[in-house]
């Protein structure tokens, strides 16, 4: 019997088109997607083809919202909650399929679009969700608290902090983990923080590198609901999210248990990884405005670059791109990991293409407290979190997880 190695065929020429499939599929586990109007809609779309893209995914979010509603005005909950939530990832596709765009005028209405879909989710699911409000820095974080229906007896449940990632919709992070969660008697907060989702579109608030500002008025907000056991509250952080988590965690130690999705411990290197080391060079020695002269020439011959470029320093509130490379080189656990106490589950997949090898490099810097966890390509789980593997993913962290909350 002749082994060949798995591997699972690309659905696009575009690794980002790619990437975008796979997560959506992958979120069809949890109902956050229908892997065959997913397929059906990008159909034929060649790389570079970014109107065509946008339209597809925003195409797509308008008929699902309009089934929604009419499920809704039948007296449908059921069929209704889960069409909100198909349309909510899908408009959440699309607003970043729209910063592609030479006009990105449509990023701010598709998300307001976005938006309505998850309060439409929020409102006919059969869970019990209470919008919570997070003082935080002066301001507040908008966050909706799922409890698991039906309500448990016995113990108060454990909880569980969902924190997402740079770009993703809530509708993607609640198929990644709310849904598994809540099936397993877990309580679940999630919020949007700086720079994430509302917080960016809506008041234009940035990224923040320091999240032990963040995490900690969340713990004091989710440690005070009702039903909530302050002994037992879990942190859970995907893809940029894992950055914040490992950060957060170093100063603040009154989780039970932690889950970043994968290791993170420098972001800068997803973006400093394709410089050349002579342009990076001038930004050491502070020439910034040369380095920013040579990127911008660069660009203009790398129109894919620029685009994306362009989608991943807007939350980060920067100008140039000297700036920006500057302000992400902040976002490193580097020199403070060590300083990590709480039960650490690093998830690792093979073929990781943002963050490669940073997994094993946080438990490295956290050998008391972290175990790894790895995903393959045999297993049809591997790259960037796991996209087409959640099902194992949700297994392997909760049954951790189950052990250490009990």
């Amino acid at each position: 019997m002749t082994h060949h190695a798995a591997h699972i065929r690309a659905f696009s020429e575009s690794a980002d088109f790619d990437f975008e499939i796979r997560s959506a599929l992958g979120a069809s586990v949890e109902g956050a997607a229908e892997p065959g109007e997913v397929l059906a809609a990008v159909a034929g779309i060649r790389n570079g083809e970014h109107e065509a893209w946008f339209d597809a995914w925003k195409g797509l979010a308008d008929r699902t919202v309009a089934t929604a509603s009419a499920s809704a005005e039948a007296g449908h909950p059921v069929s209704a909650a889960s069409a909100y939530l198909r349309a909510s990832a899908y408009y959440g596709v699309a607003v970043n399929a729209a910063s592609a765009l030479a006009d990105p005028d449509a990023m701010a209405p598709t998300f307001a679009k976005q938006e309505a879909a998850w309060r439409g989710f929020v409102t006919h699911t059969s869970t019990v969700v209470d919008d919570v409000t997070i003082p935080c820095g002066g301001g507040t974080l908008p966050g909706w608290f799922f409890r698991p229906a039906p309500a448990p007896e016995g113990p108060t449940p454990p909880t569980l902090v969902a924190v997402n990632g740079s770009d993703g919709s809530r509708a993607s992070l609640y198929a990644a983990v709310v849904a598994p969660a809540l099936r397993r008697g877990y309580n679940v907060l999630v919020f949007d923080g700086p720079g994430q989702q509302s917080e960016l579109f809506e008041k234009d608030v940035p990224f923040r590198p320091d999240w032990e500002h963040v995490l900690t008025p969340v713990f004091d907000t989710v440690a005070r609901l009702d039903g909530v056991d302050a002994m037992r509250i879990a942190v859970y952080g995907i893809s940029q999210g894992s950055y914040w988590v490992a950060r957060a965690l170093a100063f603040e130690d009154r989780f039970a248990a932690a889950i970043t999705d994968p290791g993170l411990v420098d972001v800068s290197t997803s973006w400093t990884g394709h410089l050349p080391h002579g342009l990076l060079k001038l930004l050491d020695e502070g020439q910034v405005e040369k380095f920013d002269r040579e990127m911008e020439l660069g660009l203009k011959l790398s129109p894919e670059t620029a685009r994306t470029w362009r989608f991943r320093a807007r939350p980060y509130g920067t100008r140039g791109y000297g700036e920006t490379i500057q302000a992400v080189r902040q976002y490193s656990v580097a020199d403070i990991a060590a300083e990590i106490t709480t039960p650490l589950l690093i998830l690792s997949p093979e073929n990781e293409q943002f963050w490669p090898g940073q997994a094993d490099r946080l438990a490295a810097l956290t050998p008391g407290v972290s175990t790894v966890v790895r995903f393959t390509e045999a297993e049809g789980a591997d790259g960037h979190c796991q996209p087409l593997g959640r099902t194992i993913t949700a297994q392997r962290m909760f049954d951790w997880l189950d052990e250490r909350l009990g």
